[in-house]
């Protein structure tokens, strides 16, 4: 997969951010990095990606994610707040450039517009126009995209709770990661408790 290469010239940082160094990536728009002695859990600021769930979308999202941010590599954290899940939500920078806009000049996330505020909203937004003309990533499906994550997520507890299951499980008592993620995928959403498409991460 290739990224504009207008996207990948060197940044200059100027601002006062957090260095750290990439321990895991959880998906498209989750990684897990480690400032000395300490780990934390970012969700990238600005960008929605594909869920795990949304095939082969999910997938190639987080695959992306990985190619830009290889485990062991140094990032610098632009900090903009912590969500409610206790996440760090931020801008990822390292020297390829700003990476959650790569993500949406590729087509590997959307624009996230409803947290924009925080955010050169007009840049991101144009990243995304761009990369639907040219048909890449998610706006290969068609000239609307796929389903937008954050309707996905909708929908899929809409379901949930018609649902009315009445069985839970608890992490500790399933028996592996990959069992986890099936359950996930049946509908069984409190088992992702940071809301990142990934459940019971301990089980990993």
């Amino acid at each position: 997969m290739k990224v504009a290469s207008a996207l990948l010239l060197p940044l200059c940082l100027t601002t006062s951010v957090n260095a750290a160094q990439v321990v895991s990536v959880g998906d498209g728009d989750t990684i897990r990095v480690s400032e000395g002695s300490r780990r934390i859990t970012v969700r990238l600021a600005c960008i929605d990606a594909p869920e795990s769930s949304q095939r082969p979308w999910g997938a190639r999202s987080t695959a992306f994610l990985k190619q830009l941010t290889p485990v062991g590599t140094e990032v610098t954290l632009r900090v903009q707040t912590t969500d409610r899940y206790g996440r760090t939500v931020a801008e990822l920078l390292n020297r390829r450039g700003n990476v959650n806009q790569l993500m949406v000049g590729v087509g590997q996330a959307f624009a996230y517009r409803r947290y924009l505020r925080q955010c050169d909203a007009q840049r991101y937004l144009q990243l995304e126009a761009e990369a639907k003309r040219q048909g890449n990533g998610v706006w290969s499906a068609g000239s609307s995209g796929i389903t937008r994550p954050w309707d996905y997520r909708r929908g899929r507890r809409n379901s949930a709770s018609s649902s009315g299951s009445s069985s839970k499980y608890r992490c500790k008592d399933i028996g592996s990661w990959r069992q986890a993620q099936q359950l996930l995928a049946k509908g069984h959403l409190y088992l992702d408790g940071d809301g990142d498409g990934e459940a019971c991460e301990s089980l990993r």
